[in-house]
């Protein structure tokens, strides 16, 4: 009987540390969650309390308990690297915001104006943070971090924990193709920003050809300010919306089995 709860002991505590490796890591970088503005500790408590949570749920699918200290290790270490992968594809879907926000700026000149981004936890423009900052509140919003936990715990039929490390072939793949579609998005979305400001810089440098003696930069800029703020303001709702469903599939695609 001592035996059996020993084992039964240390095998759920084996449990339990290769579920957190994975859920932890990929918790410190996916975004809302893992963002820098959540305190560090909030979000270790939270790491350990879904993997306690999750310990009796997936214990049947994890190995025994390895005979030998470098198997352990590399199995370890195996779970971390995908906990990691799947953070940073989560992570990668949100920059398209970022890209979006810095084709705004640019466009209604107001790259200038730089402000702490608390969703990229660097200096950036303020429209970068204000696009970045509302996806993130979005996500919380909808319920998408149900989604991106989901796709943790599914991640254990794409990524078994076997010690062996997942295919690099594939992983470069979903990376890249994450990469791509979330660049394709964020100049998607800034698209009639794009076209607002070329108007506005075809029109003015033609005025400033007929009109040599008219000062166009100064003319120009509240011009382009405002017509960038009008633009954001009929725009920014399903800007946001057409990247939420983006997000959905993309994450769906790239990390939930069928």
């Amino acid at each position: 009987m001592q035996s059996f709860l020993q084992e039964l002991i240390v095998g759920n505590i084996f449990a339990f540390l290769l579920i957190f490796m994975r859920f932890g890591l990929a918790l410190m970088i996916m975004p809302g969650i893992g963002d820098s503005f959540v305190s560090p500790m909030i979000r270790l408590l939270f790491a350990l309390s879904i993997s306690f949570v999750l310990t009796p749920v997936l214990a049947p699918h994890l190995p025994a308990i390895p005979g030998n200290t470098n198997t352990l290790l590399m199995l370890l270490i195996s779970e971390a690297f995908v906990g990691v992968f799947i953070g940073t594809v989560m992570r990668i879907l949100v920059s398209a915001l970022d890209t979006a926000g810095t084709v705004v700026s640019i466009q209604t000149g107001l790259s200038n104006a730089t402000l702490f981004n608390p969703a990229a936890d660097a200096q950036g423009s303020i429209m970068s943070a204000v696009y970045s900052s509302l996806g993130v509140t979005i996500i919380l919003t909808a319920d998408i971090h149900h989604q991106m936990l989901a796709a943790v715990v599914d991640s254990y039929q794409l990524f078994p924990a076997s010690g062996a490390f997942p295919d690099m072939g594939s992983i470069s793949e979903v990376i890249t193709k994450t990469v791509t579609v979330a660049f394709k998005t964020g100049i998607q979305l800034g698209i009639p920003f794009l076209v607002v400001g070329t108007l506005v810089q075809v029109g003015f440098g033609l005025l400033g050809r007929l009109m040599p003696q008219i000062q166009v930069f100064f003319l120009a800029l509240p011009v382009q300010i405002f017509l960038g703020l009008l633009t954001l303001l009929l725009v920014l709702s399903s800007g946001i919306i057409f990247w939420l469903n983006g997000y959905e599939t993309i994450l769906t695609q790239s990390l939930i089995p069928e």
